[in-house]
């Protein structure tokens, strides 16, 4: 299986997803400073895969605080927690998997300061393979959603790249193929970085799944058609009543779905969700830089200076969404209570 994050020998070596699908480049990072720039600069993408960087990148802050004869506590790490936390504020499995290696350390306080690293290095690990078996869950009951005979569409890039397995809202439509579940899959092109294009399109033809890539404003004519039983997606964040934020235009889809008759699947594993976030109201929209919309591939297509508004994400109203699956469960039509019932 794919691995976008390989730890090996104090070092965390990425897959650089800008690249793909024509280059396969890997960028090595010693230090939590570089794990910053590599969630930063979209290196990595994809809520799970943040989350399982930023663990990494905990754990390499700990390996230098031991190198430079530093305490290894909490306390003595909170400036590699702030500057990791800090990286993309919207992905909730950033901080939760932060909060849980900060946790683990606290745990530790009566090993040696060698024994408390090598705690973080065994929950970095757990967070990473907790993760793949998390997905494995997932796509088997989201799967389970889909009847047999039309096509499915999704959204941006849910799959191996963006997790530690093989994928949320993409390992669902995996398995969903190989139950014969489903014809073919439409794929937005998700602009403004292409993660539908450059690396959905990409997953789904090394797995010889059908796909037609379209535009994003293409979505409502194929929905209209009627060959779509499901829309499938992911979540970077889903508040405490089921509102859930993903990347930009996952809203629109939802109020299309919704209008024309066809289901919304929103497929995220629990560390995704936030219960101290009471709505979608409250959840922090990353703001991105003017050129990823003033240009397309390097390659400028707009004015220079033309103002830009380029929010990362968007929030779907939990009243669109008609399933949530998670590990921990199938929400049909997500509330409050419902939330809290996954936790239980």
């Amino acid at each position: 299986m794919l691995k976008p994050l390989l730890y090996k020998g104090k070092e965390l070596n990425v897959l650089d997803q800008r690249k793909l699908p024509h280059e396969e480049s890997w960028v090595c990072c010693k230090d939590a400073t570089d794990v910053v720039k590599v969630i930063r600069q979209m290196v990595v993408r994809g809520a799970p895969a943040i989350g399982i960087a930023g663990a990494y990148g905990y754990l390499l802050g700990a390996h230098a605080a031991l190198a430079n004869g530093e305490g290894i506590s909490p306390a003595g790490l909170e400036p590699v927690y702030r500057e990791l936390a800090a990286a993309r504020p919207t992905a909730v499995n950033l901080v939760w998997a932060l909060d849980r290696m900060a946790s683990r350390l606290d745990r530790e306080a009566a090993e040696s300061p060698a024994g408390r690293v090598a705690a973080l290095v065994d929950e970095a690990q757990a967070i990473d393979a907790e993760d793949l078996e998390a997905n494995l869950r997932m796509s088997q009951a989201g799967a389970a959603l889909v009847s047999p005979g039309k096509a499915v569409l999704t959204h941006c890039n849910t799959g191996a790249l963006a997790t530690g397995g093989q994928g949320t809202a993409l390992g669902v439509i995996r398995d969903a193929w190989a139950a014969g579940r489903i014809e073919e899959v439409f794929v937005d092109e998700t602009r403004p970085w292409l993660q539908g294009a450059r690396l959905t399109a990409w997953e789904l033809q090394q797995e010889s799944i059908p796909y037609r890539l379209i535009c994003d404003s293409a979505a409502a004519s194929v929905l209209a058609s009627g060959r779509v039983g499901w829309v499938i997606v992911g979540a970077d964040r889903i508040a405490a009543n089921g509102d859930t934020a993903n990347k930009i235009g996952t809203y629109s889809l939802a109020v299309l779905a919704r209008h024309h008759g066809v289901k919304f699947m929103v497929v995220a594993p629990t560390s995704t969700i936030d219960r101290s976030c009471p709505d979608g109201a409250a959840i922090e929209i990353e703001q991105r830089p003017p050129e990823e919309v003033r240009s397309l591939a390097g390659q400028p297509v707009a004015p220079i200076d033309a103002p830009v508004h380029n929010p990362s994400f968007d929030v779907t109203p939990a009243g669109l969404i008609d399933a949530l699956v998670t590990e921990a469960g199938v929400l049909q039509a997500p509330d409050r209570a419902g939330i809290d019932s996954l936790f239980r």
